[in-house]
């Protein structure tokens, strides 16, 4: 029950107001394509527009489902406004304030549709469907449509940037782009051409008395009072949020005045660039708005961490974090309260400070390959390690160590290789290897517990080969577990790797220590076992605790390596 509190503590503190922001705007873009693709079927004929909407009002009708893309809307809305007081810089990119541009002129495209169909339903019983709504697009209004048109095009575009922003940090976005552009422009196309479609055959139909009197009863489309009331409802609405928006720009007026009038505040960068900004500007917005260079991998959303200043002098003054920054702060482990992240501290005073992070200014040289940065995806990183090195290299010539540990390492790359895993940093006798590089997080926890295997009977061959010059046979230590990274590349001018950072490749490293203490040859967490699809009793079993963790882990420890491929290959059998 500890546990399971301190999840859902950890997971409320790790949320932003984006994020719900990015949740809700998910539900609605789903609502969104089920609507699309019903407009679609009108490429086929009105009745089978009838067919499918059955269906789509089935689903989203469904109290539950009802109940939750309601919420989503009001919250999308909502947030949406809030951000438009809240942002206080629009320079960062030009799509950013486009995004939010759109989506505030929804609400206000989409009052009359809303209300003459639902709230007519709920106020009138009215049974208004595809018929009667192409006809008042084709036939009756003309203007509705280029409203209607204007809307999908607007909801469309803004829900497409959302998720653009969303998932162009994931790794299977460069692969997934195309097929995401041809359905991004393929869906809306088709819509189109689907509504239009439908409304030449109702616009045929309509000359037919017959079909007007079963369409166009006054159950269906109502009385020219109830359509009066309908549009005053409209109008009243729309004005109200054309107000509440009008509110919020004259509010932003209002901060801007207090904060001119409350004063500038000087930004001194550490390196002699000094600005002066208006109090509650953050230092990175303050950054952006007078052109200094300022590393920020995410955006400015405190997805990570890059954007980390140093406050020089007295930080005691500062506003305290917010509970984001706070949670970000504690996942890489920084506890002096000096560190702080440009995005989030606002500060209300004079500030000392310089980047933890140096942007990256100058442009590249002819024929350097760019730099892969910020890209954020599942891995699983294992750590192997050599034992007893300090010993050999005692009572052996220098050259003769480094040939074995060589033997040792290149043993070790084979077995991960062989498995589809990428052999990442040496270091001294140890190595990190990265799988689902090019693999699902199942596939990747399967390949790197079968390199785990093949490790131990590539170094059974290797002593064998070297038992003439061995007096002990090598052994070795592996760590492996899997989680969310960021990989990139680090390092400076032509000294630059392909690596990955994260919590996940810290835990594989402090498990590989620990098979010293628990002499056995490899641990991996219990998350790795899980996500390979291995049965609860497949591997003994240890709670252990990690440093820089609060909670206790669950690993399985693995006493013989050499069983691992055996017992993956066994379980995908029976999984087959």
């Amino acid at each position: 029950m500890a546990t399971t509190l301190a999840r859902f503590s950890e997971l409320f503190r790790s949320t932003s107001i984006r994020q719900v922001r990015l949740v809700c705007g998910v539900i609605l873009f789903a609502y969104v394509v089920s609507h699309f693709l019903n407009h679609a079927l009108g490429n086929i004929s009105v009745e089978a527009m009838q067919t499918g909407v059955y269906y789509h009002v089935l689903f989203w009708q469904f109290l539950p489902v009802a109940i939750l893309f309601y919420t989503a809307a009001l919250l999308h809305a909502g947030l949406g406004v809030f951000a438009l007081y809240q942002r206080r810089q629009f320079r960062w990119k030009t799509v950013e304030p486009l995004q939010l541009v759109l989506g505030l002129s929804i609400p206000a495209l989409v009052m009359a549709h809303l209300i003459g169909v639902r709230l007519a339903h709920t106020l009138y019983g009215h049974e208004k469907l595809y018929p009667q709504e192409l006809y008042l697009f084709f036939v009756a209004s003309s203007a509705r449509l280029w409203q209607m048109t204007i809307l999908l095009v607007v909801a469309w575009i803004h829900g497409c940037i959302g998720l653009y922003f969303w998932l162009r940090m994931k790794s299977f976005f460069q692969r997934a782009a195309p097929w995401l552009l041809s359905a991004a422009v393929l869906i809306p196309t088709l819509a189109m051409l689907g509504i239009y479609q439908g409304g030449r055959s109702v616009a045929a139909d309509s000359d037919d008395a017959d079909w007007r009197a079963a369409n166009l009863t006054q159950r269906q489309v109502g009385t020219v009072a109830q359509d009066h009331t309908l549009n005053r409802i409209t109008g009243g609405l729309t004005f109200g949020y054309l107000g509440l928006l009008g509110i919020v720009l004259l509010a932003r007026g209002v901060r801007g005045l207090r904060e001119r009038r409350g004063g500038m505040i000087a930004l001194s960068y550490g390196n002699g660039k000094t600005v002066r900004v208006p109090k509650g500007l953050s230092v990175l917005e303050a950054s952006l708005r007078h052109n200094v260079p300022h590393a920020s991998v995410c955006g400015g959303r405190a997805r990570c961490s890059t954007c980390r200043i140093r406050v020089i002098g007295d930080h005691g003054i500062l506003p305290e974090p917010s509970q984001r920054e706070a949670f970000v702060l504690a996942r890489v482990g920084t506890t002096d309260p000096s560190i702080r992240l440009a995005c989030q501290l606002r500060p209300t005073c004079d500030l000392s400070f310089f980047q933890l992070f140096t942007p990256h200014t100058a442009a590249s040289t002819e024929g350097s390959t760019p730099a892969r940065i910020g890209q954020e995806r599942y891995l699983v990183s294992l750590f192997v390690d050599m034992r007893g090195s300090t010993q050999l290299a005692e009572k052996r010539l220098p050259f003769d160590t480094v040939f074995i540990v060589n033997r040792f390492l290149g043993a070790v790359s084979q077995a991960v290789i062989e498995n589809g895993g990428q052999p990442n940093q040496f270091v001294g006798d140890g190595m990190l290897a990265l799988f689902g590089l090019a693999a699902n997080p199942q596939t990747a926890c399967r390949q790197a517990l079968r390199a785990a295997g093949s490790i131990a009977s590539h170094v059974d061959e290797l002593n064998e080969l070297l038992s003439h010059d061995l007096r002990q046979p090598i052994r070795f230590g592996i760590g492996i577990h899997g989680g969310e990274v960021i990989i990139g590349d680090i390092g400076y001018r032509d000294h630059i790797v392909f690596t990955a950072l994260g919590d996940a490749v810290n835990v594989a490293a402090r498990l590989q220590d620990m098979t010293k203490a628990l002499a056995c040859e490899a641990i991996a967490s219990d998350e790795v076992r899980h996500t390979a699809g291995l049965a609860e009793d497949a591997l003994p079993q240890q709670e252990v605790a990690i440093r820089g963790r609060d909670e206790p882990m669950t690993v399985r420890v693995i006493a013989d390596a050499r069983l691992l491929a055996g017992l993956v290959d066994r379980e995908e059998r029976a999984a087959a």
